[in-house]
């Protein structure tokens, strides 16, 4: 294996891969032979690909922006979450011509759809939520409340993980995030999404909360 990656996230797939091909037998643990490494462009390089949208709901991002991010990853006919449920739908399909049921007590394929199933429901579920909430982003007040507001509320997002990993190497030194998420909010979206009124701040920030210290024993 190349003894350096221009991110973790390439390191971390490389040695998987590597691991995987010695588990089968492919490949012998001093082969030279180069590893396939899957690479996913900068999250600056599309602002319609995922990694893309989620560089765009920034602190800075607008109600408006944001919610408009939320519609296109909610979207009929181009959003990512419906394509990913019927991904999950064919999968939950394919698995259903395979049933067979002459076993009284085995039903390994059943067990299978069942999962598939329960996820296709559960995306469904999400996508009503989106729904519902892109209305809700949009209506959120413009100024960022005070921070004790937000104290005993988690942060969700893991930045270090998707930056990284999603991201597939540093952005350029002399790039402008600010004028990267300006420049992805003016670009057209591949969906028509719904007209709302603009607004001019941001939508609230969620932080950790952290537990107030224990105190010290007396003996």
């Amino acid at each position: 294996m190349p003894e350096f990656y221009p991110s973790i996230g390439e390191a971390v797939g490389a040695a998987m891969q590597h691991n995987i091909r010695l588990a089968h037998g492919t490949e012998t643990s001093g082969s030279d032979k180069a590893l396939q490494v899957h690479y996913l462009p900068h999250p600056t390089a599309d602002a319609h690909f995922v990694p893309g949208m989620i560089a765009r709901v920034t602190e800075t991002a607008t109600p408006e922006e944001v919610a408009g991010v939320v519609e296109e990853v909610n979207g009929a006919l181009v959003g990512v979450l419906p394509q990913l449920t019927e991904l999950v739908a064919a999968a939950a399909d394919w698995t259903r011509v395979r049933l067979a049921f002459d076993a009284p007590h085995h039903h390994p394929a059943f067990g299978t759809w069942t999962r598939l199933a329960a996820a296709h429901g559960m995306l469904r579920d999400v996508q009503e939520q989106l729904e519902v909430a892109a209305d809700g982003i949009a209506a959120c007040p413009a100024k960022r409340t005070d921070p004790r507001h937000r104290e005993m509320v988690n942060v969700l997002r893991t930045r270090e993980l998707l930056d990284d990993i999603l991201g597939a190497g540093a952005p350029p030194a002399d790039r402008n995030p600010e004028a990267d998420r300006q420049r992805a909010a003016r670009t057209p979206s591949p969906q028509a999404a719904t007209q709302r009124t603009p607004s001019t701040a941001s939508t609230a920030e969620r932080q950790a909360s952290t537990p107030p210290p224990r105190a010290a024993r007396t003996r």
